[in-house]
């Protein structure tokens, strides 16, 4: 019994875009037609390194930038990259 693929989630086809747009890649139109397909490409180019999180906000970084004036230390520049990576650098440096 043949069944069509289920189709790639809100979720995937954003995350999927993020990539494609970090990277400059063009996602084939086949993957965003098949949930597995988009997963598999996800996979194969999120392995970069290249992908992370959406960048460090406005207000992340004015705070980051008071507490690294204050503590006279530096912001490590993959910080400005992923809010993610910015949260934890704020938080330990406090």
């Amino acid at each position: 019994m043949d069944t069509a693929p289920l189709p790639p989630t809100r979720k995937q086809l954003d995350f999927a875009r993020a990539i494609a747009r970090r990277l400059d890649l063009r996602i084939p139109p086949a993957q965003l037609e098949d949930r597995q397909a988009l997963s598999r490409w996800i996979d194969a180019n999120r392995r970069d390194g290249a992908c992370r999180g959406p960048g460090a906000t406005s207000r992340q970084v004015a705070f980051a930038e008071k507490i690294a004036r204050i503590k006279r230390r530096a912001i490590p520049n993959e910080c400005f990259q992923d809010a993610g990576l910015m949260s934890r650098w704020i938080d330990a440096n406090r």
